[in-house]
């Protein structure tokens, strides 16, 4: 039986499937409400100490999210209320889960996938607790199989030897989930929104991550046209490698700038500056997490990738929090995040902490080769009002004596209104268009729901209309074009971006193979 879903992350796998969606062990109770308060804080320092251990064997992306997981166990908001609840009669895992399935409850209905995807982090923690109180050792996948079930953890991910192979296969799940964004990382075969026909089914399994399917009791015939085609994703993977080092061109001889998006500066400790062109988006929103950061965190932050950068240019964005991304002591909560107060719109509105961003980028300026771009504008003034801040505390730095330089300013264009009226932008330096948000608004389509999935394309015609009228304009004003969103790593979608008119690309590391190889078979 062949069941569609979403694909999460490409590749293929074959093998067992292995249930996520075990029970843990049965807890104990203890004498006393006082003994079941003890229980439960040792528990969460177990936990804790389980992501800690994590934490120092993970890379960026990972060390992020076990962070952000700590940051939840240590907060009273959570425990606050269970060990209330356990003082007036309950057991520690029954308060402890109450607490948590009402948050994840809250999470779950949102209507923004962001939220949704967030549950599954709040179900580990959740789940991390529970075990440590019943003292349950968790069973590990065996090695090549398929681990299935409503969703996965991040631990769980992390934990989970991948070297042998092996996919994920979900029933809910999402593309925007943290396990979503390691998997790509890794090269992980996912997909998500399977739906319940996958609920009771074992055994051997054939995962399809690059179409988005999953074949359950797989006949001969199946078996043997899944291997061709994984064999042929394979070589594929293997032929592109050859690209890496290589300047990306097409087949026509057009040279294409392909550079790398990354989110935290420890990502470019894994990427040779050689096989790319420069960091075309660095996302500083991921600076903001427990804490907002002051001004020379961010400094040292900016300064490690422009010196890693070794004269090539990096675009760093300013903060777009907002959205998906929410941030504490700086967002908002509103019932459409995503056309709130979000982007530019919440920097502008927060000038004190928009101010610290700038002057640490000012001063990071002089180690390389910045450009500045602002998210979500919408309209001239927005443009104008931030650039007026930029010019203001340069002057002060400039009276402070402080080394600075004032980098070239752009802007993001994930708005229709700027890639309908480009012209009103005219004094930009430069434009990335975000194809992400750009075609989230235009097909009026969340690329994170199953249902509406096929409207969600960035080759829709409207899309690369749009899409084609910022190249061209750019071209005659002399504007650079860039596009950093994930359709610039998506192979499929490679060949009508650069029939639209572009020539720069920004994609994920782990990406920039398949690009160029991609680019190369195109003939422009």
């Amino acid at each position: 039986m062949r069941v569609e879903g979403i694909p999460a992350s490409p590749g293929y796998a074959e093998g067992p499937l292995f249930d996520l969606d075990q029970p843990p062990a049965s807890y104990k109770a203890k004498a006393s409400a006082e003994e079941e308060q003890t229980a439960l804080v040792s528990a969460i320092g177990k936990a804790v100490g389980r992501l800690a251990a994590l934490v120092e064997t993970a890379d960026g992306d990972a060390a992020g999210i076990l962070e952000f997981h700590i940051a939840m166990l240590e907060d009273d908001a959570l425990s606050g209320p269970a060990l209330a609840a356990i003082g007036s009669g309950q057991p520690a895992d029954a308060a402890w889960r109450a607490v948590l399935d009402s948050e994840i409850a809250g999470y779950e209905a949102s209507d923004q996938d962001y939220f949704r995807a967030r549950a599954a982090d709040l179900r580990d923690i959740r789940d991390q607790v529970l075990r440590a109180l019943s003292e349950d050792n968790e069973a590990a996948a065996p090695p090549g199989a398929i681990l299935y079930g409503e969703d996965i953890a991040p631990t769980r991910f992390l934990e989970t030897d991948w070297s042998e192979g092996g996919g994920i296969a979900l029933m809910r799940g999402s593309t925007a989930s943290h396990v979503a964004m390691l998997a790509r990382s890794r090269g992980v075969p996912m997909v998500v929104g399977l739906g319940d026909e996958a609920e009771t089914l074992t055994g051997v399994a054939l995962l399809d991550a690059e179409r988005g399917a999953i074949v359950f009791s797989p006949s001969p015939a199946e078996i043997e046209a899944f291997r061709q085609s994984a064999s042929s994703f394979a070589d594929r993977l293997g032929a592109a490698k050859t690209f890496l080092t290589e300047p990306a061109v097409t087949k026509a001889g057009t040279a294409v700038r392909v550079q790398v998006n990354i989110a935290y500066p420890s990502d470019v400790d894994g990427i040779e500056i050689e096989s790319c062109d420069g960091v075309g988006l660095m996302r500083t929103e991921f600076l903001f997490g427990k804490t907002l950061p002051d001004e020379e965190t961010q400094y040292r932050a900016y300064r490690k990738v422009l010196e890693w950068a070794g004269g090539k240019p990096v675009t760093i964005r300013t903060v777009d929090a907002g959205g998906d991304k929410p941030v504490p002591g700086f967002t908002v909560e509103e019932t459409n995040p995503f056309l709130g107060l979000r982007g530019i719109r919440l920097s502008l509105k927060r000038r004190d902490i928009f101010r610290v961003q700038i002057r640490a980028l000012l001063r990071a300026a002089i180690h390389g080769n910045l450009k500045v771009m602002f998210p979500m504008i919408a309209t001239p003034e927005e443009y104008s009002q931030a650039a007026a801040l930029f010019a203001e505390e340069e002057a002060a730095l400039a009276a402070q004596g402080v080394a600075h330089e004032l980098p070239p300013l752009g802007i993001m264009v994930e708005v229709p209104s700027v890639a309908l009226a480009p012209e009103d932008f005219a004094d930009v330096a430069f434009f990335s268009i975000g194809s992400n948000d750009l075609t989230q608004y235009v097909m009026a389509a969340a690329r994170d729901n199953a249902a509406v999935a096929h409207l969600n394309t960035v080759r829709h015609p409207a899309v690369l209309r749009l899409i084609a009228a910022i190249a061209a304009f750019g071209r005659e004003r002399g504007i650079p074009v860039s596009l950093c969103g994930d359709a610039g790593g998506d192979p499929a979608a490679i060949p009508a971006l650069l029939e639209a008119g572009l020539r720069d690309l920004s994609v994920a590391p782990a990406q920039l193979a398949m690009a160029k190889a991609a680019i190369a078979d195109v003939r422009v």
